[in-house]
């Protein structure tokens, strides 16, 4: 069985990405800070006949991340598809929103370290695998504002614009390797709650795009937009 290890893993995007692929074969490693609420996902896709188990790790502590992934390889054999999307549901330590004149080295570093710093962390425990084995994908999800960035967001953006510069970077440098690396843009407020306004979808309507990424392999980016 081939898997996916779905990084951020919650009850929106991260359930809905597992369905995507669990229903097609693979297994799912689901991975986030809390084993509880995990555990609440790994019982939904077993009742609905997919494989999937909880490996806790928090990616601000990037030796409990690269733990976690030795233990996905430890308990699968091999990831065939890394998704990285960390979304913080609520508030975290350290992080404050910034417009770009407000933005200063200490309310962005963090961004940093949550967006960017995580994702390559996460990268560099599967690539050597998927190198060896000739085949992979690595998928990493931002807001849209990685590509049309928003003032209020100023360095939210300024760091998630870094992970998506890198991720494209990469796939360049994968050419030929048999493993690719794409960036997804989501441009919508998922669920209900946004702001009045805002255009929505539901994390089943985007779902679909990150298995197109794999499926097909021929980009590295997709923004999904209303």
């Amino acid at each position: 069985m081939p898997t996916i290890a779905i990084i951020g893993a919650g009850p929106g995007m991260g359930l809905a990405i597992a369905r995507s692929f669990g229903s097609r074969g693979f297994d799912v490693a689901l991975i986030a800070r809390t084993k509880e609420k995990l555990q609440t996902l790994v019982d939904q896709l077993g009742q609905e006949g997919i494989t999937a188990e909880a490996f806790p790790a928090d990616v601000l502590d990037r030796p409990s991340l690269t733990a976690a992934l030795d233990a996905v390889k430890a308990r699968f054999g091999a990831i065939d598809v890394l998704e990285y999307s960390p979304a913080p549901h609520s508030p975290v330590p350290g992080h404050s929103l910034a417009a770009p004149s407000e933005a200063t080295v200490d309310n962005l570093q963090p961004q940093l370290e949550y967006n960017l710093y995580g994702a390559i962390t996460a990268a560099k425990a599967v690539l050597p695998a998927m190198r060896e084995a000739g085949a992979g994908t690595l998928l990493f999800t931002t807001g849209g504002g990685s590509v049309d960035p928003l003032p209020m967001l100023g360095n939210v953006n300024a760091a998630q614009a870094a992970l998506r510069n890198w991720v494209i970077n990469l796939n360049k440098e994968l050419a030929g390797s048999g493993v690719h690396a794409a960036h997804v843009a989501i441009g919508v407020w998922i669920g209900e709650g946004g702001p009045e306004g805002f255009p929505t979808a539901t994390s089943d309507e985007i779902a679909p795009l990150y298995w197109d990424l794999y499926e097909k392999r021929d980009r590295a980016e997709a923004v999904f937009s209303a």
